[in-house]
């Protein structure tokens, strides 16, 4: 008998079968077997079973293009092949903008083939692989938009046949560059015109105040004394701005007074009021400014009277009282060994020696202290004992940069007859070398780093793209032949500082990557990407172009004008420093312009594309640190 049927199963009887032990090879049952076996398997098995088949999968998606690519290049025309190899950097929100007539585009590197989907800078061009083979500038074809005749920058790629053209005659071979290499003249009008549109915002919101405050239309007061104009006296005179010149010479003819109770800080004053005021003097023979200039000279002299003879930062020049600041003795090193040339020079012009004697005194003090490495000081001495304090802590940058430049420059000025500057400068140099001089990863850009208590940083200031001008300039006035070569390199690395940003505009600091393995040479941490429109980098292009008439040079230089114009420009007049140079959309205006822009930037730039080496020869006046050219002394002073 049958057992009952129940409801929702049906019986079959099949015949022929001997026992339950027979093979069945359907599929329904090899089904129930496999799927029988894997869930005998442990969770664990299971897990490593399915990884290994997920990761197959992801590297058969991600060979496919490799692979289509390979065949397209075996089949497709040499454009195809020509396009595939362009290295363009990803920004998320913005699409690549059709670009016409672009020339042939470096491929990329293999450490370069894939870019990162966050928002950063493009990765570093790898132009230094050949010894010799000086980087060119890019042409910037990636995502090129024209706006006022102002290329607008969205990243960085290199064209081929610069990279190889320009290592054998340091010219440019890109279109833009061989163009604007023929109507050089065009740059130069640039350069007025940016001046012009300074000049505007500041005669319009802030005539006779200290600086601009472009954004709010307004002026902000730093001691009183129309420093963005005297500051920009002999830019005007130099780039031919007559009519502009007479507006700020009668100014100082009327308004300007120093009988003022305010206190100054004794480096600024100098460097920018009487530094400006005696190259005026020079340029034009107006005794107006010389006058000027011994007046505010007279008035800055109380801060050397201190127990050392080191002077006080501060000054009262109505009062005639002088002091440190109100939370220590100190004052640095860079303020108190930066203020030679121009004391110097106004002695030379009045016949008091007491100007220089003063100044003097400090570099001899300087010269014997105990607590340099190598040559290179620390950044603060005490105005009580004449001794540094804060030892153990070496850079070029802040605070420190312009005493080794003061030792080139004075050197420079009297004739080079004063051995003991020049002996001090080069043993600073070759401290630099031992101490300070590093090779960033991958690309191996030559930097300048710090040393703080025997620890080495690798944190560059912008501050210190002087100094591959100084190096220039001492090569050009015989001093070793490597220094020239030194200066190169560290001018490569500082136009890096620029390309390497969104905007195309260098932040105040950077740190280099020294590891292996790096993708990237420079980082910026958020509190250092503003750009306070400096002048440092520029001021070195003027002199490598003047001394190697390499046009790369100039090609950078026109580089940094058209990201200044774009990024930094107020349309209602004057030029803004910004808080972030890399977001594109918005850098963040910091609402001031630094009257250096117009006593330096513009004036390096300006000097940098001008054809007549005679436009101050560089034989005949030394630049003062605020970009204040003062006449090198005739050899029988």
């Amino acid at each position: 008998m049958h057992s009952p049927s129940r409801q929702g199963y049906v019986s079959i009887t099949f015949t022929g079968q001997e026992g339950g032990g027979s093979y069945n090879n359907s599929k329904q049952w090899r089904r129930q077997s496999c799927w029988r076996k894997w869930k005998q398997l442990s969770r664990l098995q299971r897990s490593v079973i399915l990884f290994i088949l997920v990761l197959l999968f992801i590297c058969g998606i991600s060979s496919y293009p490799t692979v289509t690519d390979h065949f397209r290049g075996l089949t497709g025309g040499e454009l195809e092949k020509d396009t595939s190899s362009v290295l363009r950097p990803v920004i998320p929100h913005l699409l690549p903008e059709p670009v016409k007539q672009v020339p042939p585009l470096l491929p990329e590197q293999p450490s370069q083939r894939k870019l990162s989907n966050k928002r950063g800078p493009p990765a570093l061009q790898n132009r230094l692989q050949k010894k010799g083979n000086a980087s060119e500038p890019h042409d910037k074809a990636a995502n090129v938009k024209k706006e006022e005749g102002v290329i607008s920058w969205r990243g960085s790629v290199i064209n081929n046949h610069q990279a190889i053209d320009g290592a054998k005659d340091g010219s440019p071979s890109n279109q833009e560059a061989n163009s604007t290499q023929e109507s050089v003249s065009k740059w130069l009008e640039v350069v007025r015109e940016s001046f012009r549109h300074a000049w505007k915002g500041y005669k319009d919101f802030a005539w006779g105040h200290d600086e601009l405050r472009p954004i709010s239309k307004s002026y902000s007061e730093w001691f009183g004394l129309g420093l963005t104009l005297i500051d920009a006296l002999d830019t005007m005179w130099i780039l031919g701005l007559k009519e502009e010149f007479e507006e700020a010479k009668s100014w100082v003819a009327t308004e300007l007074t120093f009988n003022k109770n305010v206190d100054v800080n004794l480096f600024e004053s100098t460097i920018r009021i009487l530094g400006g005021l005696l190259s005026t003097y020079h340029l034009t023979g107006d005794t107006l400014f010389l006058d000027k200039a011994k007046d505010i000279g007279s008035r800055l002299m109380p801060a050397f009277n201190t127990p050392s003879k080191i002077p006080y930062s501060d000054v009262n020049i109505g009062k005639g009282t002088a002091h440190p600041p109100r939370w220590t003795s100190d004052s640095t090193v860079a303020e108190v060994t930066s203020i030679q040339l121009e004391f110097r020079e106004l002695s030379r012009l009045t016949k008091d020696p007491q100007y220089e004697a003063a100044v003097a005194e400090v570099m001899t003090q300087v010269h014997k202290l105990d607590g340099k490495l190598d040559g290179l000081v620390p950044m603060f001495i005490n105005t009580n004992s004449g001794q540094f304090t804060h030892q153990g802590i070496y850079t070029l940058g802040a605070r420190a940069d312009s005493y080794y430049e003061y030792l080139l420059k004075q050197w420079v000025q009297g004739g080079k007859k004063e051995d003991q500057l020049m002996e001090d400068y080069l043993q600073a140099v070759e401290g630099v070398k031992k101490n300070l001089l590093q090779k960033s990863s991958p690309n191996g850009l030559t930097f300048v780093g710090e040393v703080s208590h025997g620890q080495f940083s690798p944190k560059m200031d912008h501050l210190v793209c002087f100094l591959p001008g100084t190096l220039a300039l001492g090569a050009h006035n015989g001093l070793p032949a490597d220094h020239m070569d030194l200066a190169k390199q560290l001018m490569e690395t500082c136009y890096q500082m620029y390309v390497h940003m969104e905007t195309g505009l260098s932040p105040e600091i950077v740190h280099f990557n020294m590891h292996q393995g790096s993708t990237r040479d420079v980082e910026v941490k958020l509190a250092d990407r503003h750009n306070l429109l400096r002048p440092e980098t520029v001021e070195s292009l003027f002199y490598l172009y003047r001394f190697t008439k390499d046009h790369k040079y100039r090609v950078w230089g026109w580089e940094i004008l058209k990201s200044f114009n774009k990024y930094t420009k107020v349309s209602s007049g004057g030029y803004t420093s910004i808080n972030n140079v890399r977001d594109l959309d918005y850098p963040s205006p910091r609402d001031k312009m630094e009257s250096f822009f117009l006593g330096e930037t513009l004036k390096y730039l300006y000097l940098l594309f001008s054809d007549d080496p005679d436009l101050i020869s560089l034989d005949q006046y030394v630049f003062n640190t605020e970009a204040h050219p003062l006449p090198i002394w005739p050899s029988t002073a």
